[in-house]
């Protein structure tokens, strides 16, 4: 029987806040397969994220159906807007939810790792954020899409770039993506759309390039709409669900664990021969070219 095994391997998510995410589900999924979880959680939400989890409100979604418990290694504050301190402005170095908090940028995580376990075998790229994501882009601004673009695309580049060369050959790097970067949804704005579709270009350069030089595969996962947390910013979020589920083909919202399940696969060593691909697992919708729904068709 063909297995995912992912024991003895080490996994780093980065974006796991809370325990209803796409993050979580991974991370949970990559330690249900036997591997070290490692997160990176955004530094303004490390001290809530992990006096949550130790105070046991996140139980009920670490139980795993074997019985055990999904356990996290370590949690490593995290904000890949940063490659390195010097990137820091003086505001954010004196916010007080920054200063409670250490070696967060991309460059000093990796160092810590590093010096913590020598080596990853998997990382996963789980971050978006778009400061505008409710303005249709042509009232998004400048600054606006430009942050979008950092935190959400070219955050992958740098994660790779950094993780790269503590990596092992045939380590495997797995980020999300939206169907938004390749069909308009009215409402994801603020530059997020084109942050995706800058992912998924990235994703298929990144393959190349990380492959060449490190063995490395480099995948991403374009899901369906899922009510996160982060994913309620967009601010229609139960609507896009609801959307999905009457038009996709099999009829109904994704789960975040399908995700997971998918992640895990594309980590493991049956996935070996899978890089630069963009893996739709949203019940079929991004094959759809009109609303089965529509009043137009009754």
């Amino acid at each position: 029987m063909l297995q995912i095994n992912l024991t003895g391997k080490i996994a780093f998510v980065a974006g796991v806040g809370d325990d209803n995410g796409f993050g979580w589900a991974i991370a949970k999924s990559l330690y249900q397969a036997g591997a070290t979880v490692l997160v990176g959680t955004w530094t303004p939400m490390m001290k809530i994220f992990t006096t949550a989890f130790q105070a046991g409100k996140f139980d009920e979604s670490r139980k795993l159906p074997d019985g055990r418990m999904f356990e996290i290694d370590k949690v490593y504050p995290l904000d890949a807007t940063f490659d390195k301190i010097e990137d820091v402005p003086a505001d954010i170095l004196e916010n007080k939810r920054y200063k409670d908090n250490s070696g967060y940028t991309i460059s000093e995580v990796v160092e810590a790792i590093k010096r913590d376990y020598g080596q990853v075998d998997i990382l996963i790229h789980s971050l978006a954020n778009g400061p505008e994501v409710q303005k249709p882009l042509l009232e998004t601004s400048r600054k606006g899409y430009l942050a979008a673009l950092s935190s959400s695309s070219y955050s992958l580049i740098s994660l790779v770039a950094h993780f790269a060369p503590i990596m092992k050959p045939n380590g495997s790097v797995v980020s999300l993506t939206y169907m938004a970067s390749e069909k308009v949804i009215p409402g994801y704005g603020g530059g997020m759309s084109s942050a995706k579709a800058a992912l998924e270009s990235d994703t298929q350069v990144l393959a190349y390039e990380a492959g060449q030089k490190y063995g490395i595969r480099v995948n991403s996962i374009s899901a369906g709409p899922f009510g996160s947390r982060a994913a309620k910013a967009i601010g229609f979020i139960e609507k896009m669900i609801e959307y999905s589920a009457n038009n996709a083909p099999l009829k109904r919202p994704i789960t975040a664990s399908e995700v997971a399940a998918v992640a895990a696969f594309l980590c493991s060593d049956l996935a070996s021969g899978i890089t630069g691909e963009v893996l739709h697992v949203d019940c079929g919708m991004h094959v759809m070219g009109c609303a089965s729904d529509s009043a137009s068709l009754k």
